[in-house]
């Protein structure tokens, strides 16, 4: 039985999940079977930052990590993919669904992943991004993330690595690819039409990387790829709006589902607001 975990949270780039990721983990600072330690590479994801923050990483000698970031077919990436592979730690990649032409590449290396598709990338272009637009899009993202259950399927996917580690059994790492049905499903919905909003927002939140990749990627006219990044940001806006409706939908019941650790790292369960938290089976 091994009592502290040591969980490595390796950041390159900047996706939704990525900076909330080590809290979720551990939403009270109280957890006593885990401790996390995160680097990461900055904005870029170049190779010499990537193999940096790899080397940084397995000089913890963490028990495990989670890679967390975008761009996952680009060189730096890969680079600390084969980096965490030949030091043998279990590793877990978190990304988007531009990331998931990488599938075939971080399976072949033994690794696992969670591909968000709702996890849309940004719009990065000059005349539109600015710091306080970065900031509010990477909030809607979040609300999205959080609200329609593809934040919990993460943290459920980890927590199974941790226990198996704290254990001593194998370890079967996740591959797995976060849909709409299985984000919502994961949030527990109990009003059948908060649960449908949720869907919506999901699958509009998804359709935003379209829109993005199509903007940054293949349009070279201003005139054409500004309106294109703006629209796929207040697609974002909008997606966001739809999930406070489903969690405010909840509210109104007194059945939002939550789902804290208690300090061994089992995770509770409970609805009505006053409710004291029951450990799951």
């Amino acid at each position: 039985m091994k009592e502290i975990v040591r969980v490595g949270v390796l950041k390159a780039g900047c996706l939704g999940t990525l900076p909330l990721l080590e809290f979720l983990l551990d939403e009270r600072a109280d957890r006593a079977d885990i401790d996390v330690r995160v680097v990461g590479s900055g904005a870029k994801v170049g190779s010499s930052q990537c193999r940096e923050a790899a080397q940084l990483m397995i000089d913890q000698k963490p028990d495990m990590v989670v890679f967390v970031g975008p761009a996952q077919t680009t060189p730096g990436p890969a680079e600390a993919r084969m980096m965490l592979k030949a030091a043998g730690i279990p590793t877990i990649v978190v990304s988007d669904s531009l990331s998931k032409k990488a599938v075939s590449e971080i399976e072949a290396a033994g690794l696992g992943y969670i591909i968000v598709e709702a996890d849309s990338m940004i719009g990065a272009r000059r005349e539109f991004l600015d710091p306080t637009e970065m900031a509010v899009y990477n909030s809607d993202v979040i609300r999205v993330l959080a609200i329609t259950g593809a934040l919990h399927l993460i943290v459920e996917a980890i927590d199974k690595v941790v226990e198996s580690i704290k254990v001593g059994e194998k370890i079967e790492l996740p591959r797995l690819i976060v849909d709409a049905e299985r984000a919502v499903e994961a949030a527990g919905f109990s009003n059948p039409y908060a649960k449908v909003k949720a869907q919506a927002a999901y699958q509009q939140a998804q359709q935003v990387a379209k829109v993005t990749a199509e903007a940054c990627f293949r349009v070279t006219e201003p005139s054409a790829y500004v309106p294109m990044v703006a629209a796929a940001h207040e697609m974002m806006r909008a997606a966001a709006r739809m999930s406070d409706e489903a969690r405010e939908t909840e509210k109104t019941d007194d059945q939002v589902l939550r789902r804290p650790h208690f300090r061994d790292g089992t995770l509770g369960t409970k609805r009505g607001l006053t409710e004291k938290p029951k450990k799951s089976e």
